[in-house]
């Protein structure tokens, strides 16, 4: 039986020898896309497949792109070394991809999963949410019945859609007998967070964040529109909900602006606009002003899988956004894209992914039989 000091030497013996001559035993040879697209949500992303001549491929996900995207990442990838991941710069929305597509090539060579790739793993279960579908009360009660026999015990609450700026009291009783009915029907052990869409105004956002602490929500995601920060900074001055932003941010230098002015509780950087590691750097800055990281994706189980790789390597992780399709024909495309599931909630955790890699194997044919025809 081999002791931990042996089996770290061992990892660095083969981290050694997978990088040297990587430039020439792990160029890339080969870049493709293929554009995907769920048949009842329309739910759109694209995987990205990248071949070496040592006979390594890695598979990454990321938002749409376009032919243009593609022809400009094969002309700056083919012929570099797989391992060279850190200084790639695509500046197109095939980088989330590409990187997580180049670190599972990394992790194959090493013989390690991602996460170990990347300094972890700083836990052995990732906490997870999904995000309730609907628009009735009726339909998100649904949603949530089927949410608690996933075995997820956090979800995602989408505040009413404001018919108009400043609603006032009658919006924030609505929102609040939506919570009140979601929290009787899951129970005491199921955790809430409000979804503002970044729609509301930062006085109905002030309002609720406040009205709501009785709640104790896990965070009000997206209250209100990032353009004018002192205005945000007062509602996170006044209250004690918790305040996340992040999931429409394309820049990581933005969230420095939010941790410098305070306004930040939960960053959520989305993992196929950022790559992983983007979000890496945001959770090291995150970290000194003591922000959790819950990091979001709306994509494909590819995705999920590289969101559980980055959450196992994350010290200031919080919790991980899974989507849940809720149509059977969407569920069935999820499964039969990876030959085994990935992201399977219990008692609201997902387990860590073993294999080299991302650890995951994708199906050829599904490709194929899910092939945006639209973009």
């Amino acid at each position: 039986m081999t002791t931990p000091q042996e089996r770290l030497a061992a990892f660095k013996e083969r981290s050694a020898a997978a990088a040297t001559g990587a430039g020439k035993r792990h160029q890339i040879t080969h870049v493709d896309a293929f554009p995907l697209r769920e048949p009842t949500s329309r739910r759109a992303y694209t995987l990205v497949r990248i071949r070496t001549n040592s006979g390594l491929a890695g598979i990454g996900e990321c938002s749409t792109a376009s032919r243009t995207d593609l022809e400009h990442a094969r002309q700056a990838l083919i012929g570099r070394a797989a391992t060279a991941y850190a200084g790639v710069s695509l500046g197109s929305p095939l980088q989330a991809a590409v990187i997580a597509a180049m670190l599972d090539i990394v992790g194959q060579a090493c013989s390690a999963p991602v996460y170990r790739v990347l300094g972890g793993p700083t836990r052995y279960k990732i906490r997870v949410m999904t995000s309730l579908t609907g628009s009735t009360e009726a339909e998100l009660e649904a949603s949530l019945s089927t949410g608690l026999k996933a075995g997820f015990r956090a979800f995602q609450v989408p505040a009413p859609a404001p018919a108009a700026r400043n609603q006032g009291q009658a919006y924030v009783r609505s929102v609040r007998a939506r919570l009140k009915t979601l929290s009787a029907a899951a129970g005491d052990d199921v955790d809430f967070v409000l979804d503002g869409a970044g729609l509301l105004s930062p006085g109905d956002a002030a309002s609720l964040a406040a009205e709501l602490e009785d709640f104790h929500l896990l965070w009000f995601d997206e209250p209100c529109p990032l353009s004018d920060l002192p205005r945000v900074r007062r509602i996170s001055e006044t209250t004690v909900t918790p305040l996340g932003f992040g999931r429409k941010i394309n820049q990581p230098h933005t969230f420095q602006d939010l941790l410098r002015e305070e306004i930040l509780d939960v960053a959520r950087p989305d993992l196929l606009r950022m790559s992983i590691l983007e979000i890496r750097r945001i959770a090291a800055l995150a970290e000194t002003y003591y922000v959790a990281m819950a990091p979001h994706h709306e994509g494909g189980p590819v995705a999920t899988a590289t969101a559980i790789h980055l959450a196992a390597s994350l010290p200031n992780f919080f919790i991980q956004h899974i989507p849940s399709p809720g149509s059977e024909a969407d569920q069935a495309m999820r499964s039969e894209l990876l030959t085994r599931p990935v992201g399977i909630a219990s008692e609201g955790f997902a387990a860590l992914i073993s294999g080299h890699g991302l650890g995951i194997t994708v199906n050829e044919k599904a490709l194929e039989k899910y092939k945006d025809t639209e973009s």
